[in-house]
């Protein structure tokens, strides 16, 4: 049976509701986050927005004008998928980490074991939304390796995500040539993404 490979209508359905959405839901009241339930929705779809906007944002700066042509081309499209999933993965990790450490300071709460529990059942639900197992399996490694050195005092305040800002410089589907140009507002771009979530998380949390 051939593979259905992904593309542009898949991805204008499935990844860019949240960005067509996110200046509307803007206006909705934010619901305060009150337990690990909401917590762990909260790392989810913000982590998902951050990857997907900054991943399509620089793909159509670069690309200007001729932006959608590129996503009639199958191997460009398996690169960008390829990309929006390792990007997201590295996503995750940075967003759990800020948000326990956070907490963990903020609210003298010793609830680090949930960090990993929350990563895993946001991984399992997204093994069944297409998320590759390779890109699972290789992101529960880098988790369990990161949090093996991770000093929970200091890590909301010491450059929390950039590892996620890296991962958008390395797997963005550039030419390295290019991407080297790029770099620093590349890294800054994601950085300022990140600094919404960041102010919204501290309006939000209320445990």
């Amino acid at each position: 049976m051939t593979k259905k490979k992904p593309t542009w209508r898949d991805l204008t359905l499935n990844d860019f509701k949240v960005y067509f959405f996110s200046l509307f839901k803007a206006f909705i009241p934010k619901k305060k986050i009150k337990n690990f339930d909401e917590l762990e929705k909260f790392i989810q779809t913000k982590a998902a927005w951050v990857s997907q906007v900054t991943l399509y944002n620089y793909l159509k700066t670069r690309m200007g004008t001729r932006y959608v042509l590129h996503f009639e081309n199958d191997e460009f499209m398996e690169s960008v998928n390829k990309a929006k999933w390792n990007i997201y993965a590295v996503s995750l990790q940075d967003l759990t980490f800020y948000t326990f450490s956070y907490i963990k300071v903020h609210f003298k709460l010793e609830e680090e074991n949930n960090a990993k529990e929350i990563f895993l059942k946001i991984l399992d639900d997204e093994s069944t939304n297409s998320m590759p197992l390779d890109i699972i399996e290789e992101a529960k490694k880098n988790f369990n390796e990161r949090l093996n050195s991770i000093d929970w005092n200091k890590y909301y305040d010491d450059l929390p995500f950039n590892p996620s800002a890296l991962s958008l410089y390395k797997w963005a589907p550039i030419a390295d040539e290019l991407k080297t140009l790029d770099r620093k507002i590349v890294l800054n771009s994601v950085i300022l993404k990140w600094d919404i979530i960041k102010k919204e998380f501290k309006d939000r949390v209320e445990f």
